[in-house]
């Protein structure tokens, strides 16, 4: 998962095969120093 404030990668997900939508969450950014949203990426 990338921040979408800084474009750093932070987090590491496994995702459900199923469910083919981008995952989003809001999570801490040690670089952003604050909770942002995260977004999946490639």
């Amino acid at each position: 998962l990338a921040c979408t404030t800084c474009k750093n990668r932070n987090y590491t997900t496994t995702k459900n095969k199923k469910k083919q939508k981008r995952l989003e969450t809001k999570k801490y950014c040690r670089f952003c120093q604050k909770h942002t949203t995260h977004k999946e990426v490639k």
